[in-house]
This record gives C-alpha cells, sequence and structure tokens, in this order.
C-alpha cells in the first residue's frame, strides 16, 4: 500500500469519526437529576436541629445544652428551658432547682414521661409529681367527648363545601387563642392524656379524646406541660401549625434547648468513646479465662478396682470418722469394745467398779495399772497432738489384742 493511500484512508476515517460525533450530539439531551443523601450527620445527631434554625430564623436567640448545669448561669426573667429529653435520672435536688429557677420568672417547658401509678399515688416523674399533673393513657379513662352531632348535620346538609379541618383530622389538637377566629392545629399523640389535679391550669389544649398541652403559673414564672414533643423534631416540625406553636411558646424570650437532661454513666461514655478499648479488654479477660481453664498435666486415671484392698476401706472409714466425729469418738469406741471383751472373759465385769475394772483389765492384759488407767481413761474434748492421739490408739489396741 503506498504512502498516498495510507493518507487518503486515514483522512476518510476522521471524517467517519466527526459525522459519528455530530451525529450523537445531536442526539444528546441535557437533563437534571437530584440525589438525596438524606439527612446531615448533625441533623442525625439531634432531632430537633429544624427548631432550633427555625427560632433563630424568628430571631430569637438559641442555645443549646447537654445537661441541667446550664441553670447555674442562666437568668431566670426573660428566659424559656425546653426540657425535650429523656428525664429519668433526674435528682430530686435538680428537680427543686427547676422549680425554684421557674419560680424567679423562667418559662419551664417539658414533657410528660411516666402514666400516673394509682396503688402508689405517684408516677415517678420528679416534676409532675411536684406539680400534681397526672397523665393516663387515652384507652384508660373513664368518660370521652362526645362528638359534635350539630358540626356533622352541618356537614351533611353541604356536601359540596369543602369539611373543616378539625372534621378531616379528627385526631388534631385544636389550640383557640383570644382574638383569634380560627384555631391552631397540632397533631399529639392522641394515646396520652394530661390531667390537672390541683386545677391550677390556666391554659390547655384539647383534642377530641385528650389534654396534650397545661400551661399553669409557678411563682413569678410560667410552666408548660406536653404530653410528647415529636412535634418539634425534625420530620414533623414542617406539618401543620407545630413551628408556629413553638414561636408562640418561646415568644419575645431567649431559649435554651436542652435535649438531653440525663447525666451519662460512666459504662456509657465508656461505651460511646472507647468501643474498641473495650472490645480488647473484654476478648483479653475470656483469652484468660481460657488460659486458666486449660488442665496442667495429664489426666490422672481412676484407681483400678483389683489394686483396692480391705486395708484401705478400713483407713479411709477411720479417716471419714475422724474428719466428721472426731479424736473422741474413735477413742471411745476402742474403749467399749475392750469392755466387750472383758465382760466374755470375766463375767460380771460390768458389774464392778472403775478401779475394780482397771485391775481385771491389768490382769487379763498382763499390763500394769498406770498404763491401764491412763489408756481407760475418758477422753477430753481437747484435740490431741497427732503423736499423742497415735500412742492413746495404740495403747488401747495393746489392751484389746490381749484379751
Amino acid at each position: 500500500m503506498s504512502r498516498r493511500t495510507r493518507v487518503l484512508l486515514g483522512v476518510l476515517l476522521a471524517l467517519a469519526l466527526i459525522a459519528l460525533g455530530l451525529h450523537l450530539l445531536n442526539r444528546l439531551e441535557p437533563y437534571e437529576e437530584t440525589l438525596k443523601h438524606g439527612p446531615s450527620p448533625e441533623a442525625r445527631a439531634n432531632p430537633y436541629l429544624a427548631a432550633e434554625h427555625f427560632l433563630r430564623q424568628q430571631g430569637l436567640n438559641v442555645q443549646r445544652s447537654d445537661g441541667l448545669q446550664v441553670l447555674r448561669e442562666l437568668p431566670s426573667p426573660g428566659q424559656t428551658l425546653l426540657l425535650l429529653g429523656s428525664r429519668r435520672q433526674m435528682t430530686p435536688r435538680q428537680a427543686e432547682r427547676l422549680m425554684q429557677w421557674t419560680a424567679a420568672g423562667g418559662h419551664l417547658l417539658f414533657v410528660a414521661e411516666r402514666l400516673w401509678d394509682e396503688e402508689e399515688g405517684k408516677s415517678g416523674d420528679l416534676l409532675l409529681d411536684l406539680l400534681n399533673i397526672q397523665q393516663y393513657r387515652s384507652e384508660d379513662l373513664a368518660d370521652f367527648l362526645e362528638e359534635d352531632e350539630e358540626a356533622e348535620a352541618e356537614a351533611e346538609a353541604e356536601p359540596d363545601s369543602p369539611a373543616p379541618l378539625a372534621q378531616r383530622y379528627p385526631n388534631l389538637t385544636q389550640l383557640y387563642l383570644e382574638n383569634e377566629e380560627a384555631p391552631a392545629y397540632i397533631r399529639f399523640d392522641t394515646d396520652y392524656h394530661l390531667y390537672d389535679a390541683d386545677n391550677r391550669a390556666h391554659a390547655w389544649a384539647n383534642s377530641g379524646e385528650a389534654t396534650h398541652l397545661l400551661q399553669l403559673y409557678h411563682g413569678d414564672g410560667l410552666i408548660s406541660v406536653l404530653s410528647d414533643s415529636e412535634i418539634w423534631q425534625n420530620n414533623r416540625i414542617g406539618k401543620f401549625d407545630h413551628a408556629w406553636l413553638l414561636w408562640y411558646m418561646t415568644q419575645d424570650s431567649d431559649v435554651t434547648l436542652v435535649h438531653r437532661a440525663d447525666n451519662d454513666s460512666l459504662l456509657s461514655l465508656l461505651l460511646r468513646h472507647f468501643p474498641e478499648a473495650l472490645t480488647a479488654l473484654a476478648l483479653l479477660l475470656l483469652a484468660g479465662l481460657w488460659h486458666l481453664g486449660q488442665r496442667q498435666g495429664p489426666l490422672q486415671q481412676p484407681a483400678s478396682r483389683q489394686r483396692r484392698s480391705l486395708q484401705e476401706h478400713l483407713r479411709a472409714s477411720a479417716d471419714f470418722l475422724l474428719r466428721h466425729a472426731g479424736q473422741p469418738s474413735l477413742l471411745i469406741r476402742l474403749q467399749q469394745d475392750i469392755q466387750r471383751r472383758a465382760r466374755h472373759r470375766h463375767p460380771g465385769f460390768e458389774r464392778l467398779g472403775v478401779a475394780e475394772q482397771w485391775q481385771v483389765l491389768s490382769r487379763l492384759s498382763r499390763q500394769p495399772s498406770s498404763f491401764i488407767s491412763q489408756a481407760m481413761r475418758p477422753p477430753t474434748r481437747q484435740r490431741l497432738r497427732s503423736a499423742d492421739f497415735t500412742r492413746q490408739v495404740a495403747n488401747l489396741q495393746t489392751i484389746r489384742n490381749a484379751l
């Protein structure tokens, strides 16, 4: 193939590639695609992050605290404290401190955590018990509010008109304000009901079956109690009038949000910050227990039955009696055996006195009287030394073998 032919083929190939590129370029259509990566790590760590941003947008000063230690430097007037986290580990001293802070002019808002226990006469929620506010399950209430029959009749008479929001969502809580024609709608959890036992509340909000918000004065301050705070979490604050209610409860004040009121224990802190170290420690402990549980040396084989003799059985029986009955029991048994043999050798032995019995034993065994008296003397409770006990047993066996 000549050089001219190769150049011509190269030019034709380049033109074909350019034509193919222009054809593909004319057929391409641009489009936009949105990739959702889900909530940010900050939003996952703080369920009330959207509530904080909303309050800041309304011009309020908002700060976040991880515990109730913020009360040491937090002034009461012009402050709203939102306790939206768990309070299961709250101490009575902390509860009294909150009441004092509120009475000095602060606004305390918290969530009821526990149900009222009729038998104990308390709920275990320190703040609720101090205010004598009781929380029940809605299904346990004896009396429920009846439906508004007149509203139903009006809805049936005007089928073409849109139904009011309260009829379309019967589980919504309606909050009525002065000089307002329409109520605010909030979707509280209708499974719970708040009851003001002392009738101190001056404002409240009800759904069709239960009360979910109570407000009462405490000293120079204000206390707001909610049945749940999920309405202000990131995924629900934008629904209905939830955001408006948060602004209404905190308006004209600085806000401090505490969504972790519990004090962390040492174990929880270690699990949170040092999980790898705790795992390594657990593995080390398991390895140590496995090492200590290993057998050291060969297995000891059980003794053969053919090797066991009567002497071993007698020795084992004597060791058993010595451990459980003591030395006096063995000595008394030997003395009784000697007396039994003496009765066979000398009729009427049992009717003789002690001194006469010892003389008879001395004559029959051909042992001196001092030897007999020392051997046949009743044993004391004091434990003998091993050498003295062995000598005493040997003396008694000598007398018994001679009879």
